[in-house]
């Protein structure tokens, strides 16, 4: 019977969310997108595997039609 409930609140608060839209700041916005800009980002700790176009020819557990690698 607790189902109904949950599923209700649930629908409730996605329909708030959808149609939530509080004012923009866009001057603000602005100022965040002008400061980004200048600073360089965080290098990923996966960059330091393999680079786009590298030869993986030597990598003995290399298998090209594996997609989850």
């Amino acid at each position: 019977m607790g189902r109904g409930r949950q599923k209700a609140k649930a629908t409730r608060q996605a329909r708030e969310m959808k149609y939530f839209s509080p004012q923009t700041d866009y001057s603000a916005l602005q100022r965040e997108l002008r400061q980004s800009g200048t600073t360089r980002p965080a290098a990923s700790p996966y960059d330091d595997d393999l680079t786009e176009g590298e030869d993986h020819s030597e990598d003995p557990g290399y298998d090209p039609d594996d997609d989850y690698r």
